[in-house]
């Protein structure tokens, strides 16, 4: 850690982080790491979606750090939620998912950076520090897939989708049941079946061989 970092640590106000991961063993890392820096608290940790809206209410960090695939309602609408109730939530997502569509998604809704988990554990300590300064940040790897997703130019579809629609046609892509998408987000099957007929319709298609061809095309699966 740099000798300025250090100095300036000492006059500045920490930067106060909330961990919002499923996972306790990748939070606990992630906290051990973050803790290293004198400029960073880590304030508050969740678990599950509605864990994260409640906890951030709560204590009102200066940054969110969240994981998009999130028990509950997900992280894509827990997200929606929150900056409808806090606009000025500073949010980084930190997400195994690198696809382009999903990381201008989440800066579209208000997101104030974007790394995906392949990167080196400082990129993440590096995003909280830029963040909580009032500038947006992306890890290298999603900056440049993002760059060539506008380049293509490429009408981007998901447009149509709502944040709720969103989250469930990439569960659907990645292979879910209806059934188990029903369990992660706390809906009926019914509720599922209608959320799959109207993404269908507004994709304008008729099958899920055509969902997974559009996750394909704009690399949202391998």
């Amino acid at each position: 850690m740099a000798d300025t970092e250090r100095r300036a640590s000492m006059t500045s106000p920490r930067t106060r982080v909330m961990l919002a991961d499923d996972h306790a063993i990748v939070r606990s890392g992630f906290r051990r790491l973050l803790d290293q820096y004198p400029a960073i608290e880590v304030v508050a940790e969740a678990d599950t979606a509605e864990k994260t809206y409640r906890n951030y209410l709560q204590c009102m960090p200066d940054v969110l750090v969240l994981d998009l695939s999130m028990p509950g309602s997900g992280g894509i609408e827990i997200m929606r939620r929150l900056l409808a109730r806090e606009p000025g939530a500073r949010v980084i997502v930190f997400s195994m998912h690198e696809d382009a569509a999903l990381a201008d998604r989440a800066m579209r809704l208000g997101a104030r950076g974007y790394v995906s988990k392949s990167n080196t554990p400082e990129t993440l300590a590096q995003a909280v520090l830029e963040v909580a300064a009032g500038r947006q940040f992306l890890s290298p790897d999603i900056a440049h897939s993002v760059a060539l997703y506008k380049l293509a130019g490429e009408q981007d579809p998901f447009k149509l989708l709502s944040s709720r629609e969103f989250e469930i046609f990439r569960q659907l892509v990645a292979g879910l049941t209806a059934a188990e998408i029903a369990k992660a987000l706390n809906l009926s099957g019914k509720t599922i079946a209608n959320y799959h007929t109207s993404i269908k319709q507004k994709l304008g298609v008729s099958s899920d061989v055509e969902l997974v061809r559009i996750a394909l095309r704009f690399d949202m699966i391998k």
